[in-house]
């Protein structure tokens, strides 16, 4: 049986680079769209929301990298160009969204898919005993279900 360098099957860990590329292609997607939102937001909770959207799209660029080096550190290539991005994202691209209430919606709806790939990700990792990757996973879930709740509080 061959392994990794941590002693990973290699079968396994590349299902689960596969499914961390998607989780990358995602988050770049996901990342574009927040800028979007940051730029174009107006109305009466621009100060609010404005500031809040750059903390979220600087929050997906962390996650974007620690993604990223995590398929590297599984001796495999993570995917590193718009198109493949594009192909390989399960999200929509959203543009010209201006009003608060509905990127806000946006964003919760996004994180839920995020959290749901996440989660099939961890049970991934922790089938493979990929310690590292089930708690990168963990970490994402735990602090993804707080905001959804938030922005879902905010829409209330």
């Amino acid at each position: 049986m061959k392994t990794t360098i941590f002693g990973i099957e290699k079968s396994q860990a590349e299902k689960t680079v596969t499914a961390l590329n998607e989780l990358l292609s995602s988050y770049q997607v996901f990342y574009q769209n927040l800028r979007g939102y940051h730029w174009n937001i107006i109305g009466k909770d621009f100060f609010e929301l404005h500031l809040k959207f750059e903390e979220y799209y600087n929050d997906a660029q962390v996650k974007i990298d620690e993604i990223a080096e995590r398929i590297l550190t599984l001796e495999a290539t993570p995917l590193h160009s718009f198109d493949k991005f594009l192909e390989h994202s399960t999200l929509p691209i959203h543009s010209n969204v201006f009003e608060g209430a509905r990127a806000v919606e946006q964003i919760r709806e996004q994180l839920e898919v995020l959290l749901e790939k996440q989660k099939t990700i961890l049970h991934m990792a922790d089938d493979s005993n990929d310690i590292a990757t089930s708690d990168l996973m963990t970490q994402y879930i735990s602090a993804q279900e707080k905001t959804v709740w938030m922005l879902r509080s905010f829409l209330s």
